[in-house]
């Protein structure tokens, strides 16, 4: 049976594709919500970016499909309709009836009990307001389409255990064959993640694999999986470390792994606040675009997001007000920069002047075209599925591209664990043969950081 589903504004400041996501259903948008994309459409951030979209998106159908108060068909199979009360909602309550969101809450109500009963949803990514609807007694729901599992964001790990013998050939060959009921069948990667008979995960391209002797938990070996050959191969991480950067883990050793690899154009780092992420990812960059040329320039960004209250507009030109945004970014290379082959606080600068390392708000990424860079973003948690859509697109040939950041992280107020754009990158990018994802589960910037990570 077919259901009505209200939309609220954010879920198309959010999406503007999202009125094609509700399959064969009836997809209502109230007028209210026009009004309200209305207010954001000079902005020039992204959200001003859909809003101006999903106006086109409308327009588009109305010019097509005719009036959308009437309903207009769309290539979902469903039914778009923008929703006209004959008067100011009120709803059954004491609540304030003036405000934006209840209006568009009490167009639910209306939509319900115009069309006879039909199931109706209310679609919202406002958790607020998705308990105001529940306590209505309206169905209430946040959307869906760009949201996973948490426990779909794997490690980017998994444990094989095989005779002390094939541990003992694997270090004297550097390779190991995938045990046959581990490789995923021909009909491809990503069908290959269900569970097999044994009750154990197919491994998947790039999975990174601790192999584990059967009779002795103690002896092990770090390799990952090569899905071309399927054979499990050693680590190419240089045991002198990466600009003067050791691994001081397993998960370390994989990660650097990982960025060296200039077959991987995608991977994403994940890790709580001191487990190495910007660190490795900023040594791993230095290393393969300064001393072994492979890239013509480091580039690398971070979103510019606020912790806290924001203090203001900044003073200066537009190098001294990215300074403190960007100021994380440059503490890592000065540490890098003191513990490597080049010595002094600044010794970065004469990258920074030519032109072998560039560092960069987001804000100006959009329209670009990167080819041979290697791109770094930093806290991509903040980001949202499309903004990181529209980063990973801009890479051209040779480009590699390092996610890194921390989903219980979050300063973005339209984003959270389930649904930011590091998250989703993560998991739609699951079994390629050119992405590469790992969690970071120990932190080693100190002991007291390591403390309130895991405590506060």
């Amino acid at each position: 049976m077919k259901k009505n589903y209200v939309l609220d504004t954010n879920i198309l400041l959010h999406d503007p594709y999202a009125i094609f996501r509700f399959d064969d259903n009836n997809v209502i948008i109230p007028i209210y919500v026009i009004e309200e994309v209305d207010q954001f459409k000079r902005e020039g951030s992204e959200r001003g970016r859909n809003a101006r979209h999903v106006v086109r998106l409308l327009d588009d159908l109305r010019e097509q499909g005719g009036s959308l108060s009437k309903g207009v068909g769309i290539k979902s199979g469903g039914i778009l309709t923008v929703a006209v009360p004959s008067k100011r909602p009120e709803l059954p309550s004491a609540i304030d009836k003036a405000a934006m969101d209840n209006a568009i809450l009490q167009t639910a109500f209306d939509v319900r009990e115009a069309d006879g009963g039909r199931p109706t949803v209310f679609v919202t990514m406002d958790t607020n307001l998705r308990i105001r609807a529940d306590a209505l007694g309206m169905v209430a729901e946040t959307y869906e389409n760009q949201r996973v599992e948490p426990q779909r964001v794997e490690t980017g790990v998994t444990d094989v255990e095989v005779s002390a013998d094939e541990i003992d050939a694997f270090f004297q060959d550097g390779k190991l064959a995938a045990p046959a009921h581990l490789v995923p069948p021909e009909k491809g990667e990503r069908e290959g993640r269900e569970r097999n008979k044994e009750s154990a995960v197919y491994l998947s391209a790039n999975l990174c694999v601790l192999l584990r002797d059967r009779a002795n938990a103690s002896h092990t070996a770090l390799g990952r999986y090569d899905a071309a050959k399927k054979e499990i191969v050693a680590l190419r991480t240089p045991r002198e470390g990466v600009i003067g950067v050791r691994p001081r883990n397993k998960e370390q050793s994989h990660a650097l792994d990982l960025l060296l690899d200039e077959n991987i154009r995608l991977v994403t780092l994940v890790g709580k606040a001191g487990t190495g992420k910007t660190l490795l990812a900023l040594a791993a960059g230095l290393k393969r675009t300064v001393e072994d040329g492979m890239y013509t320039r480091m580039l690398v960004s971070r979103p510019v997001m606020p912790l806290g209250r924001d203090i203001g507009f900044l003073p200066g030109d537009v190098d001294e007000k990215l300074n403190p945004w960007m100021q994380p970014i440059f503490d890592n290379l000065e540490f890098l920069f003191s513990s490597g082959t080049r010595k002094g606080p600044r010794a970065y600068a004469e990258l920074l002047d030519s032109g072998q390392l560039q560092v960069e708000p987001l804000t100006y990424i959009r329209g670009r075209s990167l080819p041979q860079q290697y791109i770094i973003v930093d806290e991509a948690q903040n980001l949202t599925p499309h903004e990181v859509k529209t980063i990973i697109t801009r890479s051209g040939d040779g480009t590699k591209i390092v996610l890194t950041g921390d989903p219980g992280q979050i300063d973005n107020p339209y984003v959270d664990s389930a649904s930011n754009g590091l998250s989703v990158a993560a998991d739609r990018f699951r079994g390629e043969k050119v992405a590469a994802h790992i969690v970071l589960t120990r932190g080693e910037r100190s002991e007291l950081a390591e403390l309130a990570a895991n405590l506060l």
